[in-house]
């Protein structure tokens, strides 16, 4: 998302987080991020896999994730928690119906085309594609949403995912967002509300 901080702009042109700064080197976009990480640490191969087909696997669900899942999952977080935060005013329940409907659509795309049968998105073995698409799912989920309820594949994958980080890592992860409600009662300051309820608002049209 955006930031208005003097020392985000000199990491990032585009004043957004996340943004990475490792020495002199800066970086911006999580994709990004991710992939460099990855080479940078020699992750094992199943996280970026060297095979170029298995890796054209991930980089072809990264780049539908942005469009779709990252569309819609985020906006729940925004509509229940975050925008009434800055405005003081819930959103009309209509909106989020609306957003949980694009939701769906992509849902069922990412199990029909990218899941399938499959136990992880590109195969047998966990990859960044897993984890970009879980993070963002389970936003939802910190809002009271959950999408995996119903959809025992979405599930059984969630599970698995769960299993390959280890279960105490993946909640340690996710502790923001599965607490995310909490921050309704913190108090925000006036002028900040005043700075951002605008770009909130804007990041839902």
């Amino acid at each position: 998302g955006p930031s208005n901080s003097e020392g985000a702009g000199k990491v990032s042109l585009l004043k957004k987080v996340p943004a990475l700064k490792d020495g002199d080197f800066t970086l911006a976009e999580c994709t990004a991020i991710l992939l460099y990480l990855s080479r940078k640490y020699n992750t094992p191969d199943h996280w970026y896999p060297s095979d170029i087909q298995k890796r054209a696997r991930v980089d072809e669900y990264l780049s539908w994730h942005h469009a779709n899942i990252r569309a819609n999952a985020p906006k729940t977080m925004w509509i229940k928690v975050l925008i009434p935060l800055f405005t003081g005013q819930p959103l009309p329940s209509e909106k989020l119906q609306e957003v949980m409907e694009g939701l769906s659509t992509s849902l069922k795309q990412f199990e029909e085309r990218f899941l399938q049968d499959k136990a992880f998105i590109i195969g047998n073995e966990i990859s960044l594609a897993d984890l970009v698409a879980i993070v963002e799912l389970m936003q939802p989920v910190g809002v009271g949403c959950d999408i995996f309820e119903d959809r025992p594949r979405l599930r059984e994958w969630r599970r698995r995912v769960e299993d390959a980080v280890g279960k105490e890592l993946f909640f340690q992860a996710h502790e923001m967002i599965l607490n995310i409600k909490e921050l309704s009662n913190i108090q925000i300051d006036p002028q900040l509300k005043e700075q951002l309820a605008p770009v909130l608002m804007k990041m839902l049209k």
